[in-house]
């Protein structure tokens, strides 16, 4: 607020504290204020939990309460923007009809900006705001695998894998690889890896079919092609999230191989492990032994099997909703990068934009956030 308008405001406070502001800003998101306000009362629970002793005994309680701390700061840190500006403009809408015709218009002016201000930040607490999936703060497993196109795919693949670990490298997560099978000319046939941090939240929003439209560098007549890359993204299991019994797996032990089949272990380190209730097969053998390999490979069955879990959840929760994001269906096509037109647009949400060369470096925030907040619209009117 202007300096002058800020001492006015002061000399006028009398006659607005306490006041609720007028009814076209009171009515906006009561639901949202409902829950900004459990919200602020849960983040002062947290911090007298995380000042408890006995929370400092307890790993795994203190590493929730930490997840769920940073989270909530989020939040306060809005809340209080939002507080301030709405005092700020209930301060100067009693300016606006003073008898100097020159502050009285200065403080028009800031009405309307503060005005403005109001919904930017409901906007911004929307996607904090809404009801969370426990899950959200997971590690997350990232599969991605070469579709339709042969080796024009596989590259497509591969700049998808660029992206996704530029992207994650930019959030300050960290990532490791847990299976990559190399195509021809550089490409890539599948690739495993686990981002470690909460980054489930995030990136679960890429799972799908992403479709690329482009000339092939082994196209000789300058004809575009399509082709495509489906991605998988799974929330990281723990042992208490999916129980295995030992006697619903097949393990199968086989000796490693490079590209093209060309042996690169001469013992049995390679693992293969098939979960026989469900046929759900995981193969691993990028590790250097066979109980590395065994390991690993259990991971990625542990998250496949509570992916599947919830998604059987999800598909029944969906058949009750009137909305979607999307479908949820994994076959459907959710993005589409057009290189001789430079746009890549999210069919979701109908969101394009025309920068590809920042999104392949991993700019792939704008999406990301995009999707978040038309989750958050739905849950928040559901």
């Amino acid at each position: 607020m202007p300096p002058v308008l800020h001492r006015q405001a002061e000399a006028h406070r009398h006659g607005w504290s306490g006041r609720a502001l007028p009814s076209e800003v009171r009515n906006e998101g009561l639901s949202l204020r409902d829950r900004l306000a459990e919200a602020l009362e849960r983040a002062a629970e947290v911090e007298h939990l995380l000042a408890d002793p006995a929370t400092t005994r307890d790993a795994t309680r203190l590493a929730e309460l930490g997840r769920e701390h940073r989270r909530l700061e989020q939040i306060v840190s809005l809340a209080r923007q939002l507080e301030r500006t709405e005092n700020e403009l209930a301060d100067v809408r009693g300016l606006v009809s003073v008898d100097d015709p020159e502050l009285a218009d200065e403080a028009k002016r800031e009405v309307v900006r503060l005005e403005a201000d109001v919904p930017r930040l409901e906007q911004a607490l929307k996607p904090l705001l809404s009801p969370r999936d426990p899950l959200d703060d997971r590690p997350a497993i990232v599969e991605l695998r070469a579709g339709t196109g042969g080796d024009e795919a596989a590259l497509f693949a591969a700049d998808l894998y660029r992206m996704y670990t530029r992207y994650i490298e930019r959030r300050g997560w960290r990532w490791e690889l847990l299976s990559l099978a190399e195509g021809t000319l550089g490409g890539v046939r599948e690739a495993i890896f686990k981002v470690n941090g909460d980054a489930y939240g995030s990136l679960r929003w890429e799972s799908g079919v992403h479709r690329v439209q482009r000339v092939p560098a082994t196209e000789s007549q300058g004809r575009i092609h399509t082709s495509a890359a489906t991605v998988a993204v799974l929330p990281e299991a723990e042992e208490v999230d999916v129980k295995i019994e030992d006697k619903d797996l097949r393990i199968d032990v086989f000796r490693s191989s490079g590209p093209g089949g060309q042996s690169v272990n001469t013992t049995d380190s390679a693992v293969r492990i098939t979960h026989l209730p469900t046929g759900l097969v995981v193969s691993q053998q990028d590790q250097k032994s066979q109980l590395q390999n065994k390991l690993k490979a259990m991971e990625v069955l542990r998250a496949r099997l509570l992916d599947l879990r919830v998604s059987e959840q999800e598909a029944a929760r969906a058949r009750e909703r009137r909305t979607q994001v999307g479908t949820g269906d994994r076959s459907a096509k959710v993005r589409t990068y057009n290189f001789p037109q430079g746009r890549v647009t999210d069919h979701r949400i109908g969101l394009t934009v025309h920068d590809i060369q920042t999104v392949m470096n991993g700019g792939i925030e704008q999406f990301i956030d995009a999707l978040q907040l038309a989750d958050a619209e739905e849950r928040l009117d559901g």
